[in-house]
C-alpha cells in the first residue's frame, strides 16, 4: 500500500507558520519546532499587550492632565472633580491633548472646574 504523508497540507501548514515568524531572530524562523513555540508565544503576549497598551495610554494621559493641572493651580484630583461638577464630558485623551497643544484652552477648563468647585 502507499505511504500517505499529506504533504501538501502540512507544507501549506508550515509555510503558514514560517511565514508568520519573518523577522524573528536565530532559529525561531528557520526551524518548524522552535518557530512554532516562537509564534504561539508571540501569539499570546499579541493578545495581552493589546490590554496592556490601553493601560498604559491612560496612564500616560493621566501623567499629562496632572502637569497640566498643577501649572493651573490645582491638583489632578481636584480637577477631574470639578470637572464631573460642571458637566464637562471631555475624556482623559482630548484633556491631554488640549494640556499638550492648546494650554490656553486648558487653562479655560481648569478655570470652569475651579468654579465648578467654589460653588
Amino acid at each position: 500500500m502507499v505511504r500517505v504523508t499529506n504533504a501538501p497540507a502540512s507544507r501549506r501548514r508550515r509555510k503558514r507558520l514560517l511565514k508568520r515568524a519573518k523577522g524573528f531572530w536565530g532559529d525561531r524562523k528557520n526551524h518548524v519546532r522552535q518557530t512554532h513555540n516562537a509564534v504561539m508565544s508571540a501569539l499570546s503576549f499579541n493578545t495581552k499587550h493589546r490590554k496592556l497598551k490601553k493601560r498604559d495610554f491612560r496612564s500616560l494621559w493621566i501623567t499629562r492632565i496632572g502637569v497640566g493641572a498643577k501649572i493651573n493651580g490645582l491638583s489632578y484630583s481636584r480637577l477631574i472633580h470639578g470637572l464631573q461638577k460642571a458637566r464637562c464630558e471631555l475624556n482623559r485623551k482630548m484633556l491631554s491633548e488640549m494640556a499638550i497643544h492648546d494650554p490656553a484652552a486648558f487653562s479655560t477648563v481648569a478655570n470652569l472646574a475651579k468654579e465648578a468647585l467654589a460653588s
